[in-house]
């Protein structure tokens, strides 16, 4: 690679993306939306009003060998816009398509594409993982508008010779998390008491550092080259270990008690939290095995590393605490 451009560079995996290529002696071609204060450290900064059919690339293009795409409008538990798929397709899908089309006529070479396990499905069940081999089966508007913008890519590619990359992770955690995770972080570290002893889930996780290393990975080996890899720490896990987990890095007590699983969520649905209930009490396990015999990609921290640099963090930045 030579200059890369990170698109959503100012989010949680953009800025661990962007410091991890930095530290690899590359150089960096940030864009970000127009009303952002980021200034990008040693990135060069591309501000932008929006990525749509209409974003004007031609610019940041310049020199450019590698596109990772990683902006996006994220699923959203409660979604207010009138037409959710509308406008999840006017980004995700149209937007991704327009830059891919922008990035071959600017003789870009490869596309990684931060897909998500959302395309698969939102659950797994028994002893079942998703593999890129599964027919996809996304269940909302988010997972379908990322299924469109994957085909849209690979008609591209077909059409025009890009190297296309796409990487689906599952929930990602780590330094500068937000959203569930970071919720939880918050009342694990406050003791709070947790019903989810019962629970029996398996999940798949990724910390942003291992899904750092796979993109670049995907960016720089000749293999990667038209493929679809589903990337995960590689230890699956429950909501009560993971809570225990944390509670161990954070050195407090993990206050679980048990209840019903059905009890919970028969509460979640009276509460409206019924997508939530259901990622904590539900498996979502994803088979990572095709990255790491294609790329002899290995994680380069453990579950546990991952989830202790995470507490960590939570704790130094004055989050939390009894």
């Amino acid at each position: 690679m030579k200059t890369v451009l990170v698109t959503g560079a100012n989010g949680f995996v953009g800025r661990a993306l962007c410091a991890e290529l930095l530290k690899r002696k590359y150089s960096v071609r940030s864009v970000v939306r127009a009303s952002s204060s980021w200034n990008g450290d040693a990135c060069e900064i591309v501000r932008v009003s929006g990525i749509d059919r209409a974003t004007e690339w031609a610019d940041a293009m310049k020199g450019i060998e590698t596109v990772i795409h990683l902006a996006a409008r994220m699923h959203v538990m409660s979604d207010t816009a009138a037409d959710p798929l509308a406008e999840f397709r006017h980004v995700n899908t149209a937007g991704t398509k327009h830059l891919a089309r922008c990035a071959a006529a600017n003789g870009v070479r490869r596309m990684v594409y931060v897909s998500s396990i959302k395309v698969n499905g939102k659950a797994t069940h028994g002893d079942r993982k998703y593999t890129e081999t599964d027919a996809p089966a996304p269940q909302d508007s988010y997972g379908a508008s990322k299924l469109e913008a994957e085909q849209a890519l690979l008609r591209v590619a077909g059409e025009t010779g890009l190297e296309v990359v796409i990487v689906r992770p599952p929930l990602i955690y780590g330094p500068g998390v937000k959203g569930n995770f970071a919720q939880m972080l918050g009342a694990v570290a406050k003791g709070a008491p947790l019903p989810f002893a019962s629970a029996h889930n398996r999940r798949s996780l990724i910390y942003v550092g291992n899904l750092v290393d796979a993109l670049i990975a995907c960016a720089t080996h000749p293999a990667a080259a038209g493929q679809t890899y589903l990337v995960c720490d590689g230890e699956d896990i429950s909501t009560p270990d993971l809570l225990r987990r944390l509670a161990a890095a954070m050195n407090v007590p993990a206050r679980l008690f048990r209840c019903p699983p059905a009890l919970l969520q028969l509460a979640g649905k009276l509460a409206g939290k019924s997508q939530k209930l259901e990622r904590l009490l539900g498996s979502l396990q994803v088979d990572g095995g095709k990255i790491r015999r294609d790329l002899n990609w290995t994680p380069p921290c453990s579950l546990q590393q991952g989830l202790q640099a995470t507490a960590e963090w939570y704790l130094a930045n004055g989050h939390g605490g009894l």
